[in-house]
């Protein structure tokens, strides 16, 4: 479930606390969660100070002094959590970095979907396939019209499904894309090209409001999610659409009504999203 405003909080989160820090120890539960052998990540992580962390989609990237970085991508269950080095250790924690404050870096995923991964700093674009992924929705360079121009190029597709795309935009999934639409007024099952330059303005509106706010409450805990601290997020306070079947709009008052797009649910509005 973690999307882009859930994964830049744990990004914040780490580099406010885990910064600086040298990597002391290094243990591997679940070989498979790594793209290493568990001796030679191991040996590759030891003594290497973390210099910063950053994000890219859904994707976090922990940058090393030793000229290596994790690229850890929590999927739909993962964290990754800062959190005292005597504290319990929870069942299904997949990878444990211990640093030199006696606090550890703990991977955790239920589901094991996630992975952390160890690049070569300038190969972790090519080895993370960061190429591929669309543009960021919160940078400057995100305009209107580079939005109306990316719409172009996928007139026929539904609008659901495109903004969850990560290729074509990205750090934007489920959650955020119904709200998205919500907020717009438009049905997640319209085709690009049926839409109105009103209606583009206000979807590009929209990602631009709901995601930065979204960031300022943490995110949303609506499953496993928590912040680099541990913390739940609170934006799933205040979801709209997201997982509120049968409850009312808050403008119309119409049941919310929940469809599968795909594999995936979709929750709208009948009345007020066309």
């Amino acid at each position: 479930m973690p999307e882009l405003p859930e994964v830049e909080t744990v990004v914040r989160g780490l580099n406010k606390f885990a910064r600086g820090r040298r990597i002391t120890g290094v243990k591997v539960s679940l070989p498979k969660i790594i793209n290493l052998n568990p001796a030679l990540f191991r040996k590759r992580l030891l003594n290497s100070r973390i210099l910063c962390t950053e994000r890219r989609a859904k994707i976090i990237m922990i940058h090393l002094s030793n000229g290596y970085s994790l690229g850890v991508h929590l999927k739909m269950s993962g964290r990754l959590v800062y959190t005292k080095g005597n504290s319990t250790i929870e069942k299904h924690t997949h990878v444990i970095m211990n640093l030199d404050n006696g606090f550890d870096l703990r991977y955790w995923d239920l589901r094991q979907f996630g992975y952390v991964r160890l690049f070569p700093t300038g190969k972790i674009s090519e080895g993370l396939k960061l190429d591929l992924l669309g543009p960021e929705p919160l940078e400057k360079s995100f305009t209107i019209n580079k939005f109306t121009e990316l719409l172009k190029t996928r007139p026929h597709t539904r609008i659901k499904p495109l903004l969850m795309d990560q290729g074509f935009i990205a750090g934007i999934g489920n959650l955020y894309a119904d709200e998205i639409l919500y907020c717009a007024r438009v049905h997640p099952l319209r085709r690009v090209n049926s839409l109105k330059e009103p209606e583009i303005k206000g979807i590009f509106r929209e990602i631009k409001k709901i995601l930065p706010e979204a960031i300022r409450k943490r995110g949303s805990s609506v499953e496993l999610y928590v912040g680099a601290d541990g913390k739940p997020g609170e934006y799933h306070k205040y979801l709209k659409a997201y997982s509120r079947e049968g409850a009312p709009c808050s403008r119309c008052r119409a049941k919310i009504i929940r469809i599968k797009i795909g594999q995936r649910s979709a929750y709208f509005c009948p009345k007020c999203q066309r």
